[in-house]
Order: structure tokens, then sequence, then C-alpha cells
């Protein structure tokens, strides 16, 4: 089996200082140094970083905002995780867990902070009473797919993306695992969204904002540049799904927000106002 690797008897965190994310992972939870995080004027203030789980949440308010709810104002403010950001003793106040994205909502008598991303979809969902159905079976619908996300994507991401494009090797089994698990997936989505407009049936709800910005940026090629090597047209059904989405005006805006890469029009570190999005995407080419 030539170099196969034997666990040691005692697992020891040994970082690769060649690894900047090696770097920055620890066993240890909690607060690493003592800075205050930033506060806006609006009552919410949101706490991430433009990946697919902090889209998950800046689409939602931009959704929100659409229908002209005022009450969803929001700051956004960049949590730069490669600086290690999201381990002040500010952010993990708001956030245990140090990872993006954190809301803190000061609407109430009691500011209320709010982590992981579909407990922030579900927690705006219910007070602004949108894109969750109040009861029934269309409601557990959501919450089925919604938490479908959550167990799946870890696999799309911190599997398949890790592997195939992050890790120092390109190692042939995890990247053949993940691969297969995430066509799995996306065939789980395929045959759903054959029959279904959206992802939990006939009406646009959290459960499409939670999946989008994963499985959608990743057949329309904005994930991991892996659209080819997982041959997505094989799911006709999600890409018509993906392209419906990107359409819409709260997925538009909502994807650029705390984001800092990628072409001019798709950058906005930090957003305080609908004025700050609408600078950006004037910038896009047409």
């Amino acid at each position: 089996m030539g170099n196969q690797y034997v666990p040691p008897k005692i697992w020891v965190n040994e970082t690769d200082v060649a690894n900047k994310w090696a770097n920055i992972n620890s066993p240890e939870a909690g607060a690493r140094y003592e800075q205050a995080l930033p506060v806006g004027e609006h009552a919410l203030q949101l706490y991430s970083l433009g990946t697919p789980n902090g889209q998950k949440v800046t689409i939602m308010l931009e959704e929100l905002l659409a229908l002209g709810i005022k009450a969803a104002e929001y700051d956004a403010f960049l949590i730069n995780i490669g600086e290690a950001q999201q381990f002040s003793s500010g952010f993990v106040g708001v956030n245990p867990n140090s990872k993006i994205p954190a809301l803190l909502d000061q609407s109430g008598d009691e500011a209320v902070n709010v982590f992981e991303s579909a407990s922030i979809l579900v927690h705006l969902a219910e007070k602004f009473g949108q894109f969750l159905p109040k009861a029934g079976a269309a409601r557990t619908q959501v919450f089925n797919w919604l938490f479908w996300a959550q167990g799946s994507a870890p696999f799309l991401g911190g599997g398949f993306g890790h592997f195939y494009a992050y890790a120092d090797e390109k190692q042939e089994y995890p990247i053949n695992r993940f691969a297969m698990e995430t066509k799995r997936q996306l065939d789980v989505l395929n045959q759903q969204l054959a029959n279904n407009s959206y992802v939990s049936g006939e009406t646009y709800s959290i459960a499409d904002m939670a999946i989008w910005p994963w499985y959608g940026n990743l057949v329309l090629g904005n994930l991991y540049d892996a659209a080819e090597f997982l041959q997505v047209d094989s799911y006709p059904h999600v890409v018509r799904w993906a392209n419906m989405l990107a359409l819409r005006e709260g997925v538009q805006r909502g994807r650029i927000v705390n984001r800092s890469w990628g072409e001019a029009w798709e950058q906005l570190p930090e957003r305080h106002s609908a004025a700050d999005i609408d600078k950006v995407l004037a910038l896009e080419p047409r």
C-alpha cells in the first residue's frame, strides 16, 4: 500500500505552516482576541461573508426589501474568515460556534443573537411573515428541504469542494467519494424539481434561498469551477430552477453582499443601504 496513512493512537493537532486554512482552524472553541463588532444604524446587524452560507441570509433580506418591508433594512459587515475575524470576542458573543453568518436583531426590547444560516432564515421568515407557510403540509415541506440543505451541503462544501478545489494535494479517493455524493444530491434535487417549479412545491420559499447558493451556483459554474467535471447538464431541472432564481432581483442583490472577490460589480464588502448595492450593480457591463 506504499505510504498509507496510519492514524496515531492519540490525535495531535499539527498545522501545516504552508496552508493558511490549517493554521486558522483549531480544535478549541471560543474567542482568541478582544475586539468589539461594529454596529450600524438599523435594527438588523449582519456579520458575514459572501460565501454560499452567507448568501442565504442576504438573499432573504433583499427579497424582503423587494416586497417593500422597510423593517428588513440591515447593516452587513464583512467577517474575513481568512484573517480569523470570526474568533474575535465580539463575533463569538453573537455566534459561539465562530461561523458565518451571524445576526443580531435589535428590533425588540431585548437584542437577540441568531446563528446558523437556517435558523436565521426561519427567524426572519417568522418575524416578517414571508417565504414560510404558517401551517400544514406546505410548511412541513419547506422544513424538509431546508433541513435537507443543512445536512447535505457540508458534503458538497466541506467534502467535495475542499478536496477538489482547496486541498494541498489532489487525492483520488476523497474526490471520487464526494463527487459521487454531490451528484447523488443533484439527482435528488433534479427529481424533485421535475414536477415542481420550486424546491418545496409551487411557491418560492426559504428552502430555495438555502439551496440555491450552493447547488444553484454549482450548476451555473460559479462554485469550484466544477460544472463540467460533475456534468451538471445531466440535471436539466436543477439548471432550469437555478437560472430562474438567478433572474430574481433579491438574488442578484443578495449574492454580492459581503463579497470581496470577483468582478467589480460583484463586490460589496459592506452594505448599509440599498444605494450601496445600486452603485456596485451599476458597474456590470451591459
